[in-house]
């Protein structure tokens, strides 16, 4: 018995769209799958959170233990994936102390910020990255392990550290496999 939800248990998931060979762990959570897009070739592993609207491309790997809230949008575009242990938040509450926090309070009572998070062909994030709402990480670069993400990340680059910074320029040789 396999550990990944076969075509006919896929199709009763109820996702927006799905390619093929698509597998995504019995133990993942969906929620909205009617907001969900998977391409071709997509794997999400085991104890995943997928929310919202997410949008994933072909050649897509999200990591055991990963959570897309998606509530304003999360694209991950084709060749691209996400490391063990990884958030990325489209929306975030005002820590401020002049709002609640949560989404057990009245809408007039909270103040939800946030915008579409999208994630380049070629990026991939390391282990327990956290991504914050409304940025872009361009295509070709990579962010290192336990690393904060709380604005754009330039395209072919290296960025680590908590907030992240740049680290070097990325190689473009992955490019020559295709």
């Amino acid at each position: 018995m396999s550990s990944f939800y076969s075509e006919t248990e896929l199709k009763n998931l109820g996702l927006k769209s799905y390619g093929k060979n698509v597998l995504i762990s019995k133990k993942c959570s969906i929620y909205s799958p009617e907001k969900i897009s998977v391409g071709n070739n997509v794997r999400i592993d085991d104890f995943c959170i997928i929310s919202g609207n997410v949008t994933l491309g072909s050649n897509v790997h999200i990591s055991a233990y990963s959570a897309l809230y998606g509530a304003k949008g999360i694209e991950f575009k084709d060749n691209s994936g996400c490391s063990a242990r990884t958030t990325i938040y489209s929306a975030m509450d005002d820590f401020s102390g002049d709002y609640l926090i949560g989404p057990m309070h009245p809408e007039d009572t909270t103040h939800v910020t946030g915008g579409k998070v999208t994630i380049g062909h070629f990026v991939q994030l390391g282990a327990h990255c956290l991504v914050f709402p409304n940025l872009t990480i361009y295509d070709g670069a990579v962010v290192g392990a336990l690393s904060l993400v709380t604005k754009d990340i330039p395209e072919w680059s290296i960025y680590v550290g908590i907030p992240a910074r740049k680290l070097r320029d990325r190689s473009k040789g992955l490019l020559n496999l295709l």
